[in-house]
C-alpha cells in the first residue's frame, strides 16, 4: 500500500518566500564581503605590484561608477582584450556591478575574428592591453560603427602603442566608489558572453548568469579546497570561461591572486617558489611545458600545489610527472556552455596506497559531477538510452543543471538544438566505468571508424604518452581505400630524442595496441593549438590527407 502526502494539507503550505529569505546569488557579492572581511589581506599580486581587498573592491566601484558616466547601461556588452593582468580581474567585477555584460575576447584571434565578436557581440566599450593594438586597430577597421576605446598601459607590457583618448586608470579618475551600484534583482540577469573557439567556423556566443557564475565558482572553491590562505596563480587565460570562474571563486574565500602576463617555464617556477603558490590551473599543454622545462629552471617547491587541469584527458604519465614534482592534480571536464568545470575525479581514499602508475590511470578519468553542477548522463544518442556502467560502451555526454549555459546569443536554433530534451548535448563521447566515473573517449568527429571498428583516439594517445622520448601525440582519422579511416599519430619528441623513428615506434605500440588500432603513419612535428593550449585536431586532420 503507497501512502501519499500532499504539503497542501499540513502549515508548511502557507509558509511560501517573504522577501527576507531569499536574495539573488551573484559572484559580485563575494567581492564585498572579502572587502568587509579580510580587508588589509592582499588580495593580487603582479610583479611590484600589491592590491588588497580594501582597495580591490573601491576600485571595482569606482570602475563602475565609471562606466556607468560613460553611458553603459544593464543588459549592453563591456568587452576586454588583454592577458592576466590586474586589470582583468578588476573587469570581472566592475562590469556586472553595472548591470552590464562582461565580454573576454581571447588575445590569440585575428582580427576578423574579433571584429566578428565585437560586431554580433554588439559591444559598447572595448578595453584594449597595448600589446593587441595592432590586431584590434585592424579589427575596428571593419567594424562600420564606433566602440568607446579605453587602454590598458601596462608597464610590463613589451610592446604596443595605446588606443583611445583614454588609459584605465584616467578613465577610473572619471568615476566615484559612492556611487550606486546596479540592482540586481533577478539572478537570471546576464552576467558574461563568451564565445566558443573560433579556430573554425563561426564562434558561438555563450550568456552566464550571476546564478550559474556564482554556483561553479563556490563549486571550485569546495572542489579545490580553497580558503583564506590559497595562493593563486594564473596560468589559465581569464578569457576562457572567465577563467572557469576562479576570479569569483578565489576572491570568494579571500584568497590572492597573482597575476602572470604570460605563460614562460621560468617565471611560473619562480613564483612557485617565492610565493608559497598553493593552486593554480591549467590546459594539459602547460603541464607538460612544467615536465620538460630545463633542469636548471626548475625549483623545489615549499609545498604540495593543487593544480586543476581540463581540455583534452591529461595522459597517466603526465599526472604520474607532475606528482614526482609535488603537484596534486584534479582532472576536471567541461565546455564553454558549462562555465568551465562541470566534472570532475574526484580521488578516492582507495586509490592512496595504489602505484603510481595505477593512480594516474584513475585519475586520467573526467570523474563526477561537479558539486554544484547538477546531473550528468552518458547515452546512447539514438535511444537517449544510458548506456551501461561496463566501462566499454561509448555513448554521448549529457548535462542538465546550475551551470549550464543560459544559452547562445541571438541564436535561438542552435540553443534548441543543443538542449534537445532537456538536456546539453555536449558532443563528447564517453564510457560509464562501473564506480560511476565517466571517461572521455573522443569528441564525437574525432572518433575513428576503421573497417567497422570505432577506435578512441584518446586511446592511443595515452599509449604513445608512455614511451619515454614522447613530450606530445595526437592521433586523428587518415581517408584510407581499403578500411575507410585508418589512426595517423601526430608526435612531438622530448628535446635531444631525434633517434627515434616510425618503424621503432610501430614496433613499440604493436607490443601494447591491438592490430586494428595501430597506427598506419607517424608524423614527427610541432603540433598545432589553439588559443587556449588545446590541439587542433582539425588541422592535423587536413595534414593526414595529403599524407601518401
Amino acid at each position: 500500500m503507497t501512502t501519499s502526502f500532499s504539503i497542501k494539507n499540513t502549515s508548511f503550505a502557507s509558509l511560501d518566500m517573504q522577501g527576507a529569505d531569499i536574495a539573488p546569488l551573484s559572484p559580485i557579492d563575494f567581492l564585498q564581503r572579502a572587502a568587509h572581511v579580510f580587508g588589509d589581506k592582499t588580495a593580487i599580486i603582479y610583479e611590484d605590484r600589491r592590491l588588497d581587498y580594501r582597495m580591490l573592491d573601491r576600485r571595482c566601484r569606482q570602475l563602475a561608477s565609471a562606466l556607468k558616466r560613460a553611458g553603459i547601461v544593464p543588459g549592453q556588452t563591456v568587452s576586454v582584450i588583454c592577458p592576466n593582468v590586474p586589470e582583468m580581474i578588476e573587469l570581472h567585477f566592475a562590469v556586472p556591478m553595472t548591470g552590464a555584460v562582461l565580454n573576454t575576447i581571447n588575445t590569440r584571434l585575428d582580427a576578423t575574428l574579433i571584429a566578428s565578436i565585437l560586431d554580433h557581440g554588439e559591444a559598447q566599450l572595448l578595453f584594449v592591453d597595448r600589446e593587441y593594438s595592432d590586431v584590434v586597430e585592424a579589427a575596428l577597421a571593419l567594424i562600420k560603427r564606433d566602440i568607446t576605446l579605453v587602454a590598458i598601459d601596462d608597464a610590463h607590457c613589451p610592446a604596443g602603442r595605446l588606443l583611445g583618448p583614454l588609459d584605465y586608470e584616467a578613465f577610473l579618475a572619471n568615476g566615484d566608489a559612492d556611487d550606486a551600484l546596479f540592482d540586481l534583482q533577478d539572478e537570471a540577469h546576464p552576467l558574461s558572453l563568451s564565445y566558443t573557439s573560433g579556430t573554425t567556423g563561426n564562434p558561438k556566443g555563450v550568456v552566464y548568469s550571476h546564478r550559474g557564475a556564482a554556483l561553479n565558482a563556490l563549486g571550485n572553491v569546495m572542489a579545490m579546497g580553497l580558503q583564506s590562505r590559497s595562493i593563486y596563480l594564473w596560468t589559465l587565460p581569464l578569457f576562457h570561461c572567465n577563467g572557469w570562474t576562479h576570479p569569483w571563486a578565489v576572491t570568494a574565500v579571500g584568497g590572492t591572486h597573482i597575476c602572470l602576463r604570460s605563460i614562460d617555464p621560468a617565471k611560473i617556477f619562480h613564483l612557485l617558489a617565492s610565493e608559497s603558490v598553493t593552486h593554480m590551473a591549467a590546459a594539459p599543454v602547460v603541464l607538460s611545458m612544467l615536465i620538460h622545462a630545463p633542469a636548471e629552471i626548475k625549483q623545489a617547491l615549499p609545498r604540495t600545489v593543487q593544480i586543476a587541469t581540463g581540455g583534452a584527458a591529461p595522459p597517466s604519465k603526465v599526472i604520474d610527472d607532475m606528482e614526482q614534482m609535488g603537484f596534486e592534480v584534479t582532472h576536471l571536464y567541461g565546455l564553454t556552455e558549462s562555465y568551465g568545470p562541470s566534472l570532475i575525479c574526484e580521488m578516492q581514499n582507495d586509490w592512496v596506497d595504489m602505484p603510481l602508475a595505477g593512480r594516474a590511470q584513475k585519475m586520467a578519468r573526467q570523474g563526477v559531477p561537479h558539486i554544484l553542477a547538477g546531473k550528468f548522463k552518458i547515452v546512447d544518442p539514438a535511444t537517449m538510452r544510458p548506456v551501461p556502467a561496463d566501462g566499454q560502451t561509448i555513448g554521448e555526454i549529457m548535462l542538465r543543471g546550475n551551470t549550464v549555459m543560459k544559452g547562445y546569443f541571438k541564436n535561438p536554433e542552435a540553443t534548441a538544438e543543443a538542449s534537445a530534451g532537456g538536456w546539453f548535448h555536449t558532443g563528447d563521447l564517453a564510457v560509464m566505468h562501473p564506480d560511476g566515473y565517466a571517461e572521455v573517449k573522443d569528441r564525437s568527429k574525432d572518433i575513428i571508424i576503421s573497417g567497422g571498428e570505432n577506435i578512441s583516439s584518446l586511446e592511443i594517445e595515452e599509449t604513445l604518452y608512455q614511451h619515454s622520448d614522447i613530450m606530445e601525440a595526437a592521433v586523428v582519422a587518415r581517408p584510407d581505400e581499403k578500411w575507410g579511416e585508418t589512426p595517423c599519430a601526430f608526435i612531438t619528441l622530448k628535446p635531444g630524442c631525434d633517434g627515434l623513428d616510425g618503424y621503432q615506434l610501430r614496433d613499440w605500440c604493436r607490443a601494447r595496441l591491438a592490430g586494428f588500432k595501430l597506427p598506419s603513419h607517424f608524423v614527427f612535428s610541432d603540433l598545432p593549438k589553439t588559443q587556449t593550449g588545446k590541439i587542433q585536431k582539425t588541422v592535423l586532420r587536413e595534414r593526414a590527407k595529403s599524407i601518401e
